[in-house]
């Protein structure tokens, strides 16, 4: 009975141990007020972002729902509603016209890079770099990164203008997301 009684508490702590090691592994992040879950992908926890609602639907309106949806793995770094508020009042308008539509999918594109590139990989690469990181966009236009501070990842478009990296690490299944506070423009 002894013997019964510790074999059942070993594998009550088994268990209870893998489920807190596969939680921290599939960490979620909130992002506009909702769970951002590692196992679906860049769009599917995009559209539940409620800081996202107008990126999701330039994405819509440029036709680039399925490529984010597809295997990636794809880094995008995503500017919130704030940050489209941000641009000359009825910029967000006129881009979203089907006569703008190649326009809307360089920008959109341009927040895009190939490849899954986490904070700690930025952050390397910014290092190896003696201060800032040049990474192609799927667009073909370049973003500069630097570090402004220990911890703030500050991102240079091709414009001259920047933005903050203000969430990071929003794992996705088919890449990750990085929360950026302002809209990148490619030259």
């Amino acid at each position: 009975m002894k013997k019964t009684l510790v074999t059942a508490f070993l594998a009550l702590v088994a268990v209870c141990g893998a489920a807190s090691y596969s939680a921290a592994q599939d960490k979620t992040v909130m992002v506009g007020g909702q769970a951002m879950y590692s196992n679906k992908d860049i769009v599917d926890n995009a559209v539940n972002s409620a800081d996202h609602t107008t990126l999701v639907a330039a994405v819509k309106a440029a036709g680039l729902v399925d490529t984010l949806k597809g295997s990636g793995p794809f880094t995008v770094f995503a500017p919130t509603n704030e940050a489209f508020a941000k641009l000359p009042a009825g910029t967000v308008d006129t881009l979203l016209k089907p006569e703008n539509h190649d326009m809307l999918v360089k920008i959109l594109t341009y927040h895009v890079v190939a490849g899954r590139y986490s904070t700690a990989m930025l952050k390397k690469e910014i290092r190896a770099g003696h201060g800032q990181a040049t990474l192609k966009t799927v667009s073909g236009g370049t973003l500069t990164f630097m570090m402004n501070g220990e911890d703030n990842i500050i991102i240079k478009d091709e414009k001259g203008d920047w933005a903050n990296l203000t969430i990071g690490n929003v794992n996705q299944s088919n890449g990750v997301i990085q929360v950026i506070d302002t809209v990148l423009l490619p030259s």
